[in-house]
């Protein structure tokens, strides 16, 4: 370590960590606008219930599939250039999605909007690793706090004030795009170049599917994401079929809504939660029990359950990216790692709610639609089984 990142484990840079949550933001603002602009959007395009799919997971495959694009531009360009080239480029195509009256500047400009998005997440477990090697859990809560904060906003304010404010779901894809386009050049302004503390050989890239760190890893994330992203999807036609459709709203609020404290809980105490395989375990077991206490046939045990299963898919998500930045013996480790873990994890809870669906269609039985979730609860259990981060200080 040189004197430069010598000086920088000595204390948390306050700033770093309000633009590491900034960034958290912006990666989830935009994601999120979509969704509840689908009414307004079919009213003005010929948008059919195929293409609204495609619309909703164009991204999160993205966030899969170009992970290791991000990876690459990394070791050419380093995290922090490669943040701020992303978070500009997921503004100005998260804002232009709106131009034009046909669906084809929409999907085009979610597909780039998606694969900014996938550059940038790796960009950020580096970025900790260089400015709060020390502070590794610290850290990653915050810009983990930013991503659910962006969420809420996206999905809760869209509706609710950016199209109030704009006249239109065209003005309201553009208002949210304007926040990264703020923060890219905050970031560029307020943060020193990487240069003196990168290695002078060029890193690699690529991630290593071959190593069983980077599934373990990946396992991990698509734990915590295939919970969450299997809960949001199945659990309104779940109550709807089981007769209690006034529980949907609630429900998917307490699901939403128990994410944040987990990320200040690990916020606050990082030294007993990042880096060790008994809290993410622990969250397997906690989502084991929201799953079971949410199939109790009773108006507050649906909403508590809901509530288990955001809590503990959180947690487990803001544990997983704590790992690459403690788990690395290089700075050109973390974007390999966090490379391979997104695309693994990604694409897992991209693709095991998928086989949800698929089963109640196949057997007509409403609750293997939330087969996914199980599934989500035996990788926190299984996969960090034994992992070890070397005694890095949290």
């Amino acid at each position: 370590m040189t004197a430069v990142g010598a000086l920088s484990m000595n204390r948390i840079s306050w700033p770093r960590l309000a633009l590491l949550w900034l960034a958290g933001v912006d990666l989830r603002i935009t994601l999120l606008a979509i969704p509840p602009l689908i009414p307004l959007i079919h009213r003005d395009l010929p948008l059919d219930e195929t293409a609204v799919a495609a619309l909703l997971g164009l991204p999160v495959l993205l966030l899969a599939t170009a992970a290791t694009l991000g990876s690459m531009i990394i070791s050419r360009f380093d995290a922090r250039r490669t943040a701020i080239l992303g978070v500009a480029l997921l503004g100005a195509s998260s804002a232009l999605r709106g131009v034009g009256p046909s669906l084809t500047v929409l999907f085009a400009m979610t597909l780039v909007m998606g694969a900014s998005v996938a550059i940038v997440q790796p960009a950020l477990p580096a970025l900790v690793y260089h400015w709060t090697p020390n502070h590794v859990g610290v850290a990653t809560a915050v810009y983990s706090n930013g991503l659910l904060i962006g969420e809420l906003i996206g999905a809760g304010l869209t509706t609710q004030v950016a199209v109030p404010i704009t006249g239109s779901w065209r003005g309201a894809l553009a208002l949210w795009g304007m926040v990264p386009l703020i923060t890219a050049p905050i970031l560029w302004w307020m943060t020193p170049a990487l240069g003196a503390i990168e290695t002078s050989a060029r890193p690699q890239w690529l991630p290593d599917f071959k190593r069983g760190l980077t599934w373990r890893l990946g396992l991990i994330l698509a734990g915590g994401g295939t919970i969450y992203f299997g809960a949001n999807a199945f659990l309104p036609d779940y109550l709807h079929h089981a007769g209690a459709a006034r529980l949907i709203a609630p429900s998917l609020l307490w699901l939403n809504a128990a994410q944040l404290p987990a990320s200040i809980a690990i916020a606050l105490r990082p030294g007993w939660f990042v880096g060790r395989s008994g809290p993410v375990q622990a969250m397997g077991l906690l989502a084991a029990a929201g799953l079971g206490v949410f199939f109790i046939p009773h108006d507050w045990a649906r909403m508590v359950g809901a509530g288990l299963l955001g809590f503990a898919a959180a947690f487990g998500f803001v544990l997983s990216l704590a790992f690459p930045p403690l788990l690395a013996e290089t700075p050109g480790d973390v974007h390999r790692i966090s490379a391979g873990m997104f695309t693994i994890g990604y694409g897992m809870a991209f693709l095991v709610p998928l086989l949800g669906g698929a089963a109640w269609d196949r057997t007509g039985i409403a609750a293997v639609s939330l087969a996914p979730v199980a599934i989500g609860t035996f990788c926190l259990l299984l996969a960090p089984w034994g992992l070890k981060t070397g005694g890095r200080e949290l």
